[in-house]
C-alpha cells in the first residue's frame, strides 16, 4: 500500500503474497446482484472490488440504490464521432470517468472501437464511424477523459466485431493486411497514445479463431507488437475452453466463471495450466489497478451534477448534429417571421431516444424534440403535434411485415387506440391475468433488447417478470380496415402464437417455437369493423443458450398500394395548417440485432411523404444510430441528423433549427443510396462445423473508400455536412518533413466567406503511393475544426497522418513506408475536395471526382458523388428491490461450480 513505489514494483509485492485461489479468484468475473458486473475483493490483501458497468453514451447503472439508477445520457458515439472534435471527445469521457466513480464503478466497460462496416450493424451507433484515423483520434480522447479518474477504460471489441446477428459464431475472415491497416488501427491508438487499462477481446471469430482464444491475436499482435501493458477480458461468453484462452492470453473471464473459477484452479493444480501463467495474468490486473489509482482512490457514492453534465451533453450533441440538406435556405428558423409550427412524429414526444442492449441509459432528466422546440419558438408561435405514427421499439426489429398501427385498433368498450392486453405469469392463460392494459400495437420484444433498470419509464414494474420468465398475454379488440383489396397479415412470435379475425382462426403458429412469421391474406373492405384476438404463449426454450430470452411476438401486415393510415392523414392535416412542419423520425439500434434493412421502421416514411405532399415547408429530423433510406429526400425542404444527441435532445436540436447554433456535424459514415450498392451487397456467407464464415471480400475498401474505387455516388458523401455559411479554401502548399520521425504537413486558408460566424472541418486525403492496385484512390491523412467570424481568414496546418502513406505487408509482417511524394487533398468532405498538394497538384482534383469548386454548399445535398464461493465472497443479497433486468439476465446463464 505504499504508494511511493512505482505500480510495478506494488504489484510484484502483492503477488508475492498471493495464494493460487485469490490470484484464479482475480481472473474470474462474476455476475453480482448487489454490484452488477464485479470482482468481489480480496479484504486480506487490500485489494478493492473490480466494479464494472457499461458506458458507451452513459453509466448503466442496474439497480436503484445508486442515484436510482440514473446517469447522464450523453450523445451516442456516432454522433460524438460526427463532431470531428478530439476535445469534445474528452470531455465526453470525463463525464463518464467522473460519473462511473460517483456510482460507485472503477471499471468501464467502453469505449467501441469496432469500425462500422456494415450499414445495418445493431451497434453501429456505439461506433466512432468508418474511418479508423477518425475512430482512433476520439478513441483516444475518450479513453483519456476517463482515465482522469480512478476508473480503468476498456477498448472493445477485439477484434473484427461488425456485426450482430450470429455473433456468437460467426468467423470474419479478414486478410492480414486489412486487419492491421484499418480493424486494429484503433486499439493501436488506444494502447500506445491512450494507454488503456484494459482490452475486451470479442465474441465473433478471427479467420477461424475465437477472438478470446486467439494467441496470434492476443499475445502476438496486443501484447508484442502493439505494447500493452493492460489486461484482457473476455465479453460475456466469449470464453470457450480453459486451456485455451489461458494459454491465448486471457487475463479475466466475464462474468460466469465456466472456464476459469475452479476449473482454472484445477487445471493448475493438475499441471495442466503453468503456476506462472496464472501469476501472469493477476499480476498485469493487479498492475493496471495500481497504476490508474484504484487502491488508493477507493470508489464513492455521491450525487452527479445534473445540470452542468447536462449542458455538456447538449453542446456534445449540437455540434454532432450534421445539416444534410437546406433546399432554398429554410434553415435557420426565424421565430420572428413564423407564426405556427407542427411538429409531427411519436418520437418527438419522446424523452429519450438512445440505442438498446448494454448501451441505454435511464437519464437524469430529459427534454423532448417537441419541448424543445415549444420553448425555442416561445410563446408568440403556435406549436402543434401530432404523433402521426406508433413509438418505435426494439420489436420493429423483429422479422415480418411492419406492425399494425395502433390507430387502425381499438379496445372493447373504449374510444382509445389500440387494443386491451392480458398477461399471465404462465404459459397457459390459466387464471386471473397478472396484467390488464391498453396496447398500441401487438409488437413485444422483451429481453436482452430491453436490458435497463426496472425503474425505466418504458416498461412497467409489473411487466419486468416477463422479460426473464415465460409467459402468455392475449389481445382483444376491433380492426377497422383503412382501405378495400387483399391484406396479407403476418404473426411473428418466438414461442406460441395465433390470430382469429371475427372468430376464424387466421393463423396458427403452434408447432415451431423458434423466431419466425406466418402470413395469410384476408379481404378487407374500406370502413368495415372486425374482430380481432391475438393469443401468445412465451415458451420457447431459450433459457441457457446464448440468444435472447423473453417474449418476442408482433402482428403485422401488408396493405393494398396507396393506403394512408388514419393517423398519417390527420398529421398532414396538421401539417397543412401551420406555417411549416418538422418531422421528427428515429430508427432503433441495439446490442444482438442487426436491421433488417436501410428502411425507416413502422410507418415513418409515408408520414414524411404525406405530410411533405401537404406543406412544402418541411423538415425532417433524424434521430438515427446509423444510415437510413430516405425515398422522400426530393420533397422536402430540410433535413438534419441529430443521432442519438443525448438527454438534452430537444434543446440541441432546437437551438440548431433556430441558429443559435450553426451546424458543423460532418459525417463519420457513408449513407448509401441503397444497399446494393455496398460492399455487404456483394459478398456471400458460408458456413463451417461452428457457424457463418463471412469473407471480408471487400478487402481494404472500407466505407467511402469502396465508393470511390467503385465510382458510386453514395446519397451523402462521408465526411459531409453543411452550414449556414460558406466556407472558401486557398492557398495549398506540402511541405516535406524535416526528418524521416516528422511528417508531412499541409498548410492552406480557409476563409469564412458568408453572412455568419460558423466553424468548419476541414479534411485532408492523401492518394496511395506507389500504384498499389489493391489499395483504396484515397484515405483520410488528417483534419481540423476551425472556428471564424464571419469574412475571417485563418492559415490552417494539418499533418498527414503517416499511416496514410504506409502499408502493411503480410510478408514481412511489418509496416512499408512509402517513399514518394504524397498527394493530398483538402477539402469539406470526402466528395467535396477543393485543393490539390503534393506531386499531383496540377491534376485539379482528386481520383474519380469533379474538379474542386472554392465554395462550400449551404444549400441542397450533394449531386453524387474468483472461483465463485471461494475465500472472497461479497455479491451478498441485494436487499434494495431494484434488481436490473440485465443483472438476472446474465444470472439465468450462470452455472457456476462451487465448493
Amino acid at each position: 500500500m505504499d504508494a511511493s513505489l512505482a505500480p510495478d514494483a506494488r504489484a510484484d509485492l502483492l503477488l508475492s503474497a498471493m495464494t493460487l485461489e485469490e490470484k484464479v479468484d482475480l481472473a474470474t468475473g462474476e455476475s453480482c446482484l448487489l454490484y452488477g458486473f464485479y470482482n468481489a475483493p480480496i479484504a486480506r490483501l487490500a485489494i478493492p472490488a473490480l466494479t464494472m458497468t457499461d458506458g458507451p453514451a452513459g453509466i448503466r447503472i442496474p439497480y436503484r440504490r445508486v442515484n436510482d439508477g440514473r446517469a447522464t445520457l450523453l450523445p451516442a458515439p456516432i454522433a460524438l464521432a460526427a463532431t470531428w472534435d478530439p476535445d469534445l471527445a474528452a470531455v465526453q469521457g470525463d463525464v463518464l470517468g467522473s460519473e462511473a466513480f460517483s456510482t460507485g464503478h472503477n471499471v468501464l466497460l467502453g469505449p467501441t472501437l469496432d469500425l462500422a462496416r456494415l450499414p445495418l450493424a445493431g451497434r453501429n451507433f456505439e461506433t466512432f464511424g468508418e474511418d479508423p484515423l477518425l475512430a482512433s483520434r476520439m478513441a483516444v480522447a475518450v479513453i483519456q477523459g476517463i482515465q482522469r479518474h480512478p476508473v480503468l477504460a476498456t477498448a472493445k471489441h477485439y477484434s473484427t466485431y461488425t456485426q450482430e446477428r450470429d455473433r456468437f459464431t460467426v468467423d470474419e475472415r479478414v486478410d492480414e493486411r486489412w486487419l492491421h491497416e484499418l480493424y486494429l488501427r484503433p486499439f493501436e491508438s488506444a494502447v500506445r497514445d491512450g494507454h488503456v487499462a484494459a482490452v475486451m477481446c470479442g465474441f465473433n471469430r478471427v479467420n477461424g479463431v475465437f477472438a478470446c482464444e486467439d494467441r496470434a491475436l492476443l499475445r502476438d499482435v496486443l501484447d508484442g507488437e502493439l505494447g500493452f501493458d493492460g489486461y484482457v477480458m473476455s465479453d460475456w461468453g466469449g470464453t470457450h475452453t480453459t486451456l485455451g484462452a489461458a494459454a491465448a492470453g486471457l487475463d479475466q473471464e466475464l462474468a460466469f466463471g465456466k472456464y476459469f473459477g475452479w476449473a482454472l484452479f484445477d487445471a493448475v493444480q493438475g499441471g495442466a495450466v503453468a503456476a506462472p501463467m496464472v501469476d501472469a495474468k493477476a499480476r498485469r490486473i493487479v498492475r493496471s489497478m495500481l497504476g490508474h489509482g484504484l487502491f488508493d482512490q477507493p470508489v464513492q457514492e455521491g450525487p452527479l451534477p445534473d445540470a452542468e453534465h447536462g449542458q455538456r451533453s447538449r453542446e456534445i450533441g449540437e455540434q454532432g448534429i450534421v445539416l444534410l440538406q437546406n433546399a432554398g435556405g429554410l434553415l435557420p428558423l426565424d421565430a420572428s417571421a413564423v407564426h405556427s409550427i407542427a411538429v409531427i412524429g411519436a418520437d418527438a414526444a419522446n424523452a429519450s431516444t438512445e440505442g438498446g442492449g448494454a448501451a441505454r441509459v435511464e437519464p437524469t432528466y430529459a427534454v423532448t424534440p417537441l419541448d424543445g422546440v415549444r420553448e425555442r419558438a416561445g410563446g408568440g408561435v403556435r406549436v402543434d403535434y401530432a404523433a402521426g405514427t406508433d413509438p418505435i421499439t426494439a420489436a420493429h426489429l423483429l422479422p415480418g411485415l411492419p406492425p399494425v398501427p395502433s390507430s387502425v385498433l381499438s379496445p372493447p368498450g373504449a374510444s382509445a387506440h389500440g387494443l386491451e392486453a392480458e398477461y399471465w405469469s404462465n404459459t397457459r392463460f390459466d387464471g386471473d391475468p397478472d396484467i390488464r392494459r391498453v396496447d398500441g400495437q401487438v409488437a413485444v420484444s422483451l429481453g436482452f433488447f430491453s436490458y435497463q433498470s426496472v425503474n425505466a419509464s418504458s416498461v412497467p414494474q409489473s411487466l419486468v417478470q416477463y422479460t426473464l420468465s415465460r409467459f402468455s398475454a392475449r389481445w382483444t379488440g376491433t380492426l377497422t380496415a383503412p382501405a378495400t383489396g387483399p391484406f396479407q397479415f403476418s404473426l411473428t412470435t418466438r414461442g406460441r402464437g395465433w390470430l382469429w379475425i371475427d372468430g376464424s382462426l387466421v393463423i396458427d403458429d403452434s408447432v415451431s417455437h423458434d423466431l419466425g412469421s406466418k402470413t395469410a391474406t384476408v379481404q378487407l373492405v374500406a370502413g368495415e369493423r372486425h374482430a380481432i384476438r391475438i393469443d401468445y404463449a412465451a415458451d420457447a426454450d431459450a433459457i441457457g443458450t446464448k440468444t435472447d430470452v423473453g417474449g418476442d411476438v408482433m402482428l403485422g401486415w401488408e396493405v393494398p398500394a396507396g393506403t394512408v393510415f388514419p393517423s398519417v392523414r390527420e398529421a398532414a392535416r396538421l401539417a397543412a395548417a401551420d406555417d411549416l412542419a418538422i418531422v421528427v423520425v428515429r430508427d432503433y439500434g441495439t446490442e444482438e440485432r442487426d436491421r433488417p434493412s436501410l428502411a425507416l421502421p413502422g410507418d415513418q416514411d409515408q408520414l414524411v411523404r404525406e405530410v411533405a405532399a401537404a406543406n412544402p415547408r418541411t423538415i425532417v429530423v433524424l434521430m438515427t444510430g446509423q444510415p437510413v433510406d430516405m425515398p422522400w429526400l426530393g420533397s422536402v425542404a430540410a433535413v438534419v441528423e441529430a443521432w442519438y444527441p443525448g438527454q438534452e435532445q430537444g434543446r440541441a436540436i432546437a437551438r440548431v433549427l433556430f441558429g443559435d447554433v450553426n451546424p458543423s456535424g460532418k459525417l463519420p459514415i457513408t449513407f448509401p443510396r441503397t444497399l446494393a450498392d455496398t460492399p455487404a451487397a456483394s459478398q456471400g456467407v458460408a458456413s463451417d462445423a461452428v457457424g457463418p464464415v463471412l469473407t471480408f471480400s471487400e478487402g481494404g475498401l472500407l466505407g467511402y473508400r469502396w465508393y470511390d474505387a467503385r465510382g458510386l455516388g453514395p446519397l451523402f458523401p462521408f465526411g459531409h455536412g453543411l452550414s449556414y455559411t460558406s466556407f472558401r479554401y486557398d492557398g495549398a502548399e506540402l511541405t516535406s518533413p524535416a526528418s524521416p520521425a516528422d511528417a508531412w504537413r499541409v498548410g492552406f486558408t480557409i476563409t469564412n466567406a458568408g453572412p455568419r460566424d460558423g466553424t468548419e472541418v476541414a479534411q485532408v486525403y492523401a492518394e496511395a503511393c506507389g500504384g498499389d492496385p489493391e489499395a483504396a484512390p484515397k484515405q483520410l491523412a488528417g483534419f481540423a475544426k476551425v472556428s471564424l467570424r464571419a469574412g475571417e481568414s485563418r492559415r490552417v496546418s494539418v499533418d498527414v497522418d503517416p499511416r496514410s502513406r504506409s502499408s502493411w505487408s503480410a510478408t514481412a509482417h511489418a509496416w512499408q513506408p512509402a517513399s514518394c511524394t504524397p498527394t493530398v487533398y483538402v477539402g469539406s468532405s470526402s466528395r467535396d475536395l477543393r485543393l490539390t498538394a503534393g506531386a499531383a497538384a496540377s491534376s485539379g482534383g482528386a481520383p474519380g471526382q469533379a474538379p474542386p469548386t472554392g465554395t462550400s454548399p449551404t444549400g441542397t445535398s450533394p449531386g453524387g458523388g474468483g472461483p465463485a464461493g471461494g475465500s472472497r465472497g461479497g455479491c451478498g443479497q441485494s436487499g434494495d428491490g431494484g434488481l436490473g433486468v440485465g443483472l438476472a439476465l446474465w444470472a439465468l446463464f450462470s452455472r457456476r461450480r462451487r465448493r
